[in-house]
């Protein structure tokens, strides 16, 4: 049976897993206003998709009020939040599980009514995204041209990025992953497609790197590197991103990443269409699992429309250690259970994905036709 390599145990840095099933990140807009504060509700909800020596990665969480990018995305800087991401940690932690808080600062995929005082937002380069954002109030609007990050600026942001880092420790979670990925902050500064910087941040893949090691290396001073992950999308076009050599520059962040004993990396196949309910790997990309893992050198998690079939695979050939699933885990509170004994998989509706209420959140059901009893 493929998915049979899915449920070996794996040493995940500071965690020892049970199975391979994790839950991928998923921005699901429902955190309590005002304040953007974690609530009953997303414990419920984590708490319902936590499995016994399962890890959960959380939906991507503001390290600061200028980190904002979406109405409805929780944060992780003031006592209130890390007090509602207590509850989260709580309910993962009661059926077993581990769970990871995932950090990011959105850059240039935001929008002044999304950020104090209605300031502009900011981005390496003052290149804005391709298409369609949101405002405070869910409507579609044009991205705007972003503010280029003034050098002296920079320093702050490695400080959030800590200060987050500390506070999920204290909010009770096992670690954390920075996102480096889809496009946001940290992404923005590695590929050249947005960062046209001229100063030490930007030109050669090592200065477009350097923001991000350093926020490693301020996370890992902060915890423990062995309770951080990084996440990457090699050759993902998410939010307009494009680099003129992808495999020169990820395999650069990779092989550094790999000297600082970190938990994981984690990595995102480019799906054909994102908004595709078809699980559909795009053929025209690399495998980023088999180019980049033996750069990294240790363990890598593979996310991007996978299937039990196709994520059984990828850990049997050795491209991942462990496979996050998203779609799947929204609508499979107990996809991990599902995935073992070969059952059938709930439907997701992708109309409440994006905000709302407990519909299409938790009232999902697990196997047995409950609602919150999900192994």
């Amino acid at each position: 049976m493929p998915s049979a390599s899915l449920f070996a145990p794996l040493h995940l840095g500071g965690v020892e897993l049970s199975h391979r099933v994790v839950m991928a990140p998923l921005t699901r807009l429902r955190s309590r206003q005002p304040g953007d504060v974690p609530q009953p509700l997303n414990a419920r909800y984590y708490g319902q998709r936590a499995s016994k020596g399962g890890l959960i990665i959380t939906e991507a969480t503001d390290i600061s009020a200028g980190a904002h990018g979406y109405p409805g995305a929780p944060g992780i800087y003031s006592d209130e939040q890390i007090a509602g991401w207590r509850l989260v940690t709580d309910a993962v932690h009661a059926r077993g599980g581990f769970i990871f808080a995932q950090i990011w600062h959105t850059g240039r995929v935001s929008h002044s009514s999304l950020r104090p005082d209605g300031a502009q937002p900011v981005a390496p380069s003052a290149v804005a995204a391709p298409g369609m954002h949101m405002d405070a109030q869910g409507r579609p609007v044009p991205f705007e041209v972003p503010r280029a990050l003034g050098e002296d600026e920079i320093p702050a942001i490695i400080a959030d990025f800590r200060r987050a880092a500390e506070n999920a420790r204290v909010a009770g979670f096992d670690g954390v992953e920075i996102h480096g990925a889809n496009g946001y902050l940290l992404d923005q500064f590695l590929q050249d497609g947005t960062n046209r910087r001229e100063d030490r941040y930007g030109g050669p893949i090592e200065n477009r790197a350097r923001l991000l090691l350093e926020v490693v290396d301020a996370v890992s001073a902060a915890w423990s590197a062995d309770r951080v992950g990084v996440r990457l999308a090699p050759w993902g076009r998410a939010n307009g991103m494009q680099d003129s050599d992808p495999e020169a520059l990820f395999g650069h962040v990779a092989a550094q990443l790999g000297t600082r004993g970190l938990a994981y990396l984690h990595l995102v196949e480019p799906r054909a269409d994102q908004n595709s309910d078809v699980n559909a790997l795009d053929p025209n990309a690399p495998d980023a699992g088999q180019h980049f893992r033996s750069r990294f050198g240790g363990p890598v998690i593979g996310a991007g429309g996978f299937t039990a079939e196709t994520a059984g695979r990828a850990v049997a050939e050795g491209r991942a250690d462990a496979i996050a699933f998203g779609r799947l885990f929204i609508a499979n509170p107990d996809l991990p259970e599902r995935i073992r004994r070969g059952a059938a998989l709930n439907r997701y509706d992708r109309s409440t994905f994006y905000g709302g209420d407990a519909r299409g959140y938790i009232d999902y059901p697990a196997l047995d036709g409950s609602q919150d009893e999900a192994a």
